[in-house]
Order: C-alpha cells, then sequence, then structure tokens
C-alpha cells in the first residue's frame, strides 16, 4: 500500500497533485509577462501572478528527445541512454512515474512522446511518426498513456495509448485536443490517490505556417524582434514570417492551457496541487542569424518556467535546469526517492532556505540531421551573465548574455 493510501488512514495531509505542461520551442523571452510585445497570452500571465517564475530557467539540451528524456529521468543525455536524435528511452529506463506511483501516486501521461523506436528513413513532419504504436512496458512507467510517438501534427493528432489500442484520429488543434482529453480523463477518474501528470504539447513547435485553432497570424512586418537578430534582409524576411506563425500558434495554446487551468481552479486541491509551465527548448528565430534549436545562444538554451504553489513572485537568479523540475516537484510534493544523477531538488531553495547551483551545465550530444540546426556537438557551462562553450572541435568560446530580451524599436 502507497504512502498516499497510510496518509489517509492516518489523517496524515493528503498528498497534492502534480501537474506538468511541457511545450516544445517555446522560448523564454515570448510571455506576455515577461515583456514580449507580440506574445498574447493572457493565461499564462494570470497563472505567472500566483506562481514562482524561475527566470533563469535552462533546457539541459537545446532538442526535443534530449530534453524530454532529461525532464522525466533526472540524467542528462548521454548518460540516459538517449545520446542520438533516434535513439529510443532505454526499456529499463527510472522515471518520475516510477518515483510517483511508488509514492502511491496514480500517474498519466498525455502528448508527444518521442522516445520510442522510429524508422529514420519516414519522413519526420506527417503522420508515419504519429502512427509508431508504443508498447505499454516503453511508455516510461506511467499507469495511463495517452498520445503519439511524434509527427509534429498541431492539427487532427493521431493518439494511441490506454484504451486505444491503435492511433485514432481527434479532430481539432491538438493542444486543446490534449488538453479535452486529459479533463476527460478526470472526470472519470474514482480513485482517491493524488495524481502527477504530464501533458506534453508540440505547439509552438513548427510548422509554423499550420492553423493556430482560429488565431490569424499576424502581419510579418508587425512582428517586433528582438535586438540581436540578422540584419541579413531575406534572413529577417524568413524571421518575421515563422514568427507570425509562432505568436499565434502560442496565443492558441494559451488558450487551451487556460481552459485546463479553469478547470483545475474549480476542482477541490487546487491550492495545494503543484503545477510547472515550461517548454524543452526554444528558437532563436534569427538571432545572431541564427535559427531553430541546438545551439548554445539564450534564444535557444532558455526555457519558461512557472511552478505554482510554493510561493509567488521572481527569481531572477536561481539556475534551474529542466533536469532539476522532477527531482524539485517530487521534495515540493513531500515525496522521498532518488530520481537520476544530474537532477538537483530544489525545493528549499525555492523555499528560501538554501543556495541554487553555481552554475548550469547544458551540451549537445549529437547533431541531428536537420537543416537550420546547430552543425557541432558542444558542452557549455553557463551562469547569469554569460555562457562558455566548448564545441567539439574549434576554439572555445563565450556567449555575453547582456540585453538578451531587448526588443527593437
Amino acid at each position: 500500500m502507497g504512502a498516499m493510501f497510510a496518509g489517509e488512514k492516518s489523517g496524515v495531509k493528503r498528498l497534492p497533485d502534480v501537474l506538468v505542461v511541457l511545450t516544445t520551442q517555446w522560448r523564454a523571452s515570448a510571455l506576455g509577462f515577461s515583456g514580449d510585445p507580440n506574445a498574447r497570452t493572457p493565461c499564462l500571465d494570470a497563472l505567472a501572478s500566483d506562481s514562482l517564475w524561475v527566470k533563469q530557467a535552462v533546457t539541459p539540451h537545446p532538442f526535443g528527445v534530449f530534453a524530454r528524456a532529461a525532464f522525466l529521468t533526472g540524467t542528462r543525455s548521454p548518460a540516459n541512454g538517449v545520446r542520438d536524435y533516434y535513439d529510443p528511452l532505454p526499456a529499463d529506463a527510472r522515471t518520475l512515474a516510477h518515483v510517483f506511483g511508488e509514492a502511491g501516486y496514480e500517474t498519466a501521461f498525455f502528448g508527444k512522446w518521442q522516445l520510442f523506436e522510429r524508422d529514420p528513413d519516414a519522413p519526420v513532419v506527417g503522420e508515419a511518426h504519429a502512427r509508431v504504436n508504443v508498447p505499454e512496458e516503453r511508455r516510461g512507467g506511467f499507469g495511463h498513456w495517452e498520445g503519439f510517438e511524434s509527427g509534429f501534427l498541431l492539427n487532427d493528432p493521431l493518439l494511441h495509448g490506454t484504451g486505444l489500442p491503435e492511433p485514432t484520429r481527434f479532430e481539432g488543434y491538438q493542444s486543446e485536443v490534449l488538453v479535452d482529453r486529459f479533463l476527460g480523463f478526470r472526470e472519470k477518474r474514482d480513485s482517491r490517490r493524488p495524481l502527477f501528470a504530464v501533458l506534453s504539447l508540440d505547439a509552438p513547435h513548427p510548422p509554423y505556417a499550420a492553423p493556430a485553432s482560429g488565431v490569424e497570424a499576424g502581419e510579418p512586418e508587425s512582428i517586433r524582434l528582438q535586438v540581436g537578430t540578422t540584419r541579413e534582409p531575406v534572413e529577417r524576411s524568413t524571421a518575421r514570417r515563422e514568427l507570425a506563425g509562432y505568436y499565434a500558434h502560442i496565443e492558441a495554446t494559451d488558450r487551451a492551457i487556460g481552459r485546463l487551468l479553469k478547470a483545475e481552479k474549480a476542482r477541490e486541491g487546487w491550492g495545494e496541487c503543484l503545477f510547472a509551465f515550461t517548454s524543452a527548448h526554444g528558437d532563436m528565430h534569427g538571432l545572431d542569424g541564427k535559427f531553430r534549436k541546438g545551439w548554445p545562444d539564450e534564444g535557444a538554451v532558455r526555457v519558461p518556467m512557472l511552478i505554482k504553489g510554493v510561493r509567488s513572485g521572481v527569481d531572477e537568479n536561481l539556475l534551474m535546469s529542466l533536469t532539476d523540475l522532477g527531482p524539485t516537484l517530487l521534495g515540493l510534493a513531500g515525496v522521498s526517492g532518488r530520481l537520476g544523477r544530474d537532477g538537483l531538488d530544489l525545493s528549499s531553495v525555492l523555499k528560501g532556505q538554501a543556495t541554487g547551483p553555481a552554475q548550469q551545465e547544458i551540451s549537445m550530444p549529437c547533431v541531428p540531421p536537420f537543416a537550420k540546426q546547430c552543425p557541432f556537438e558542444w558542452t557549455a557551462n553557463r551562469v547569469a551573465e554569460r555562457t562558455e562553450v566548448f564545441p567539439d572541435s574549434g576554439e572555445i568560446y563565450t556567449i555575453e548574455h547582456a540585453g538578451n530580451w531587448d526588443f527593437e524599436a
């Protein structure tokens, strides 16, 4: 019998629900409350007023498959078994689902997995990878699992998993569909166990021109570019065009998250619930002439990090990684159990009772076979002011962080 049931019988305070919304390619600056003049995010802005914003949060690896593996295992790549883009998460990997489950939690996962075996010769965008059926024993230990391997289908996604033996089409915008599926699962639950759940969303990942649930993309020329964006005319035009679609998907996904938050706030236990919003990585969008992810630069590495349930405000200095999020949520929930070798339990730091780490370790363990991405492997040490980058070949160099979120007039 888990800790939850022992607690109920002895009158010990019930363990809190723990919910994580993990998006993809949402850079840290692209939010209304962070000062981005292009971002329309009223729902997340409202969440920020009731949460702790960890402003220096980063991904351990600015590429989705590596970042998700590190988040779920508390161990960075390649030590977690994922070194190359097409490497699956090892079948015996210990994840957050295992640790929460052992503490008496019901565990659930909805959305993008990208941690099973994929055909590297199949198209990355489309139904081929979305139709890959992830077997139950490869779903990271989650008791309820409903998702898709990959495919980047921002609309009309294919889902399979618990109760869905074969990939099944669900009409609608992916972020909204996944929120609907989670809320349906929530309503049908008859368990009194606490819940640990992850909603893993594709948006605002490319294709940026895909429909965004009725949110019209703005005119490219109306987009305010960040200081440091390339001055090369063709690249600036590309940045504006892609950002127009990017911000439409941000607005649409903010609305979907808003529906989730409205339903959760109406539920008993919201006051104790731990709720985290973050992203696997960011996107350069023309900064320093670079696009997409994989780079050690702030546009790719910095991620949004809101944690509701500890205190409200902004932590300007805490160096926290996505790898730390799992152990920290375990600590905040009062769950004992070790996760991985790299993630730090920063719960005492968030409560103001301890000092955080002196630096963050980030890396790209391989060069994925896609255009516009960083073309070299690297490791890096990051502090708030700068990042020291160690390429696999070539000279060591430093990236200064001053003026990162300033926008052109």
